[in-house]
């Protein structure tokens, strides 16, 4: 097996050259192509224990995940490692099960065995271990969900957008009402997705009372289940329910069909989170996606900030409504937008009859993007699933 001295002998440079090439310091491009031409060629491969004894560096990130039985989690996962594997970093995850207790057992695990830094979704409303990390200094990311109290980065999605564009989806419709199943009370995720849907129906003359949000205790399909059977139970039921994670979404589905209860015809369905599957349910299932591959690479690169020690700040990424056929879409509604829309008068452009502009999917003339989108208290700090 080839060694550091074999791959200098090689290149034609000194064993010195070789090893600032491998960490990233040769300013000069024909060295660092000659060595790692070198490199290739032999097979070489470094030594990380020996590394990480000189550099306080191991090469591995840590990756603990609230639920790996969760879709949308699972897919995460698998963006973080490829874009760790990229950066020649390897990673170790930890399944919390959405478990705080189990996710500091993780999180000590991982740390005892010096990770460079640690990407945590994090369970519940977060964990005395959790807490007690990211006080020490131990480079730490949040990545889906924001933790209250915590001054650290959050790589999360921003679904406020795809809420506004929901509720017009479901008003033009003429879904009015509709309810809301959301995750466990407390969570911050919950919290938000509950009020962010609560003010994008508002101006729809559309209520969504105490009645018709349901919170479940745990992320499972039981607990969306529970929830729906509630909502069928009262004596004026919804007409539209969204699931704000895929889990509970199914469980909503199995109790509708236990009731002989059809999709859309029935019961309108959204959820929040998709997943390749969705979109070929019977019917399709209307969804907010969130950009999980992208918001893998992000939290890695927004780790590796924190472990270089250079600016990190938190991400924020815009989920989008992906309308399918489980609220009674008309087919118009599923074709591509156009890039612009009409001109005002315009042959296909809507207008009123003082020539004044009208939104065909809102009550009475109202624009969906007329009201102004509060900011949510984090999202100054920061730039998220159930």
């Amino acid at each position: 097996m080839a060694n550091i001295k074999d791959v200098a002998e090689r290149a034609g440079v000194s064993v010195a050259t070789v090893s600032r090439v491998l960490n990233g310091n040769s300013p000069v491009a024909a060295t660092r192509d000659r060595v790692l031409a070198a490199v290739a060629e032999l097979g070489y491969r470094p030594n990380n224990v020996a590394r990480a004894l000189r550099t306080a560096r191991t090469g591995a990130l840590g990756l603990i995940i609230s639920d790996l039985t969760n879709p949308f989690f699972t897919e995460l996962a698998d963006a973080v490692e490829v874009e760790a594997r990229s950066l020649d970093y390897s990673l170790v995850i930890g399944n919390a099960g959405e478990s705080p207790q189990q996710q500091d057992d993780h999180i000590r695990t991982l740390v005892d065995r010096r990770i460079d830094g640690l990407l945590v979704t994090s369970a519940g409303t977060g964990s005395p271990v959790l807490r007690e990390v990211a006080a020490a200094g131990t480079p730490l990311v949040l990545l889906d969900r924001a933790v209250d109290g915590l001054d650290v980065p959050c790589v999360r999605a921003d679904g406020r957008d795809a809420l506004v564009d929901l509720a017009a989806h479901l008003a033009a419709l003429g879904r009015r009402r509709p309810a809301i199943i959301v995750a466990p009370a407390g969570t911050r995720t919950g919290a938000d997705r509950l009020r962010s849907f609560r003010e994008a129906l508002r101006p729809y003359g559309i209520e969504l009372p105490d009645e018709r949000v349901g919170s479940t205790p745990d992320l499972q399909h039981t607990g969306g289940r529970r929830v729906m059977r509630g909502f069928l139970d009262l004596p004026e039921p919804p007409d539209a329910v969204l699931a704000t994670d895929n889990l509970m979404a199914l469980g909503a589905m199995d109790e509708l069909r236990a009731r002989g209860l059809r999709v859309p015809d029935d019961v309108a369905l959204v959820v929040y989170d998709d997943v390749p599957w969705f979109a070929h349910t019977d019917p399709p299932l209307t969804a907010i996606a969130q950009p999980t591959r992208e918001l893998g690479r992000a939290a890695v690169h927004t780790l590796l900030a924190r472990i270089e020690g250079r600016p990190a700040e938190s991400v924020l990424l815009p989920a989008r409504l992906v309308p399918r056929r489980s609220c009674g879409e008309p087919d118009e509604t599923l074709r591509p937008r156009a890039t612009e829309p009409p001109a005002p008068g315009a042959e296909g452009g809507p207008t009123s009859t003082n020539g004044a502009t009208l939104n065909a999917t809102s009550p009475e003339g109202v624009d969906p993007s007329s009201p102004s989108r509060e900011t949510s208290d984090d999202s100054h700090n920061e730039r998220g699933s159930a």
